[in-house]
């Protein structure tokens, strides 16, 4: 045979059947003889034979593939997010292009674009820090492109989401940094433009409230980082009057309060209590080990899939769901002594 791709016509014309014939006897179907069957598949293996995968989706107009863009892969959590995502999408035979935006606007549209060209059926989207304009998914939306959000969610678009409760989770990780003793906490938050930084802003406000403790702009600050963290923890610990507990974002943010206090000689938890949130891979392996909110990655990866899935196979419109996952406070030795160690021996 010529070094082109062999195709289904040429088995046909070498077994003088149709070319339709060669294609139902290659999907097994029940139509088709036994013999011809064999007959097709032999030398379909003999040519080495290869269905055209684009070809394929062109004539069945699903292309099997979804996008995801999610906003860093560094981060632990959405890692286990894409892991959940493929985990569901690849069992009901999807493909799952993956973008990054890098938390930049003009690169998720990029994004956007460039799945659009992949033909993607439907995404799933974390939206990055400095999205605001949402022209690029109202186009998606347009083509009818289901899109499921996950994580953070843009305020004012109608779409399918999976999230944590984030506000929960924030309000039992200060309650218990208050339960332990701490009256002067700062939070180390994100942008109140997405869900997550407005809903753990209010948790850790509610908090607050609920315990008569005064709430004090000073100790709000917009710091999701582990480089500002360090910047900020050191300008938080020599001001007159010290904070004695920091609950953060996320725990990088944390690890960076938390390294921070401890070159300048603070004693954690005594001194300073920490929390974190999203119980990522470095938060066991800190010293002392961090608390955290366990922000359940994988699951919420699994669901966002599921969900998009359902709204492929769907005959029928049906108004957007949310799901939110009950999020889980991991107490670790940053806000309490670890009572269950060996004594240590001076």
């Amino acid at each position: 045979m010529r070094s082109a791709q062999v195709t289904i016509k040429d088995i046909a014309e070498k077994l003088r059947i149709s070319p339709s014939t060669v294609s139902r006897a290659l999907k097994d179907h029940p139509d088709i003889s036994k013999a011809t069957k064999k007959a097709v598949k032999e030398l379909a293996e003999k040519l080495n034979y290869e269905p055209n995968a684009i070809a394929l989706s062109l004539l069945s107009s699903r292309s099997n593939n979804i996008g995801l863009i999610i906003p860093e892969i560094v981060h632990y959590f959405f890692s286990q997010v894409i892991s959940g995502i493929e985990d569901v999408a690849n069992d009901a035979g999807y493909h799952v292009i993956i973008c990054q935006s890098n938390e930049s606007f003009s690169r998720e549209v990029k994004n956007v674009q460039a799945l659009l060209s992949s033909r993607i059926e439907g995404l799933i989207l974390s939206i990055s820090k400095e999205t605001r304009d949402l022209d690029h998914l109202k186009n998606l939306r347009n083509k009818n492109i289901p899109i499921v959000f996950f994580d953070r969610v843009p305020n004012d678009f109608q779409a399918d989401q999976v999230v944590i409760d984030d506000y929960n989770g924030a309000y039992q990780a200060v309650k218990h940094l208050i339960d332990t003793g701490c009256r002067q906490i700062a939070h180390l938050g994100t942008t109140k433009d997405i869900g997550i930084g407005r809903d753990r802003y209010n948790g850790y406000i509610q908090a607050l409230k609920d315990h008569r403790l005064s709430i004090n702009e000073r100790l709000i600050i917009d710091c999701d980082t582990y480089k500002a963290a360090r910047l900020i923890t050191r300008k938080l610990i020599y001001e007159s009057n010290p904070v004695d507990g920091i609950f953060a974002v996320n725990d990088r943010t944390a690890i960076g309060a938390l390294q921070t206090a401890k070159e300048c000689g603070i004693k954690i938890p005594e001194e300073m209590a920490i929390v974190g949130f999203s119980n990522g891979i470095y938060s066991n392996m800190t010293d002392p080990p961090l608390t955290t909110v366990e922000q359940f990655g994988h699951k919420m990866g699994q669901n966002a899939a599921r969900m998009l899935l359902d709204r492929l196979f769907s005959k029928e419109d049906y108004p957007p769901v949310k799901e939110v996952i009950k999020s889980e406070l991991i107490i670790r030795g940053s806000t309490v002594e670890q009572r269950n160690i060996l004594p240590h021996h001076h």
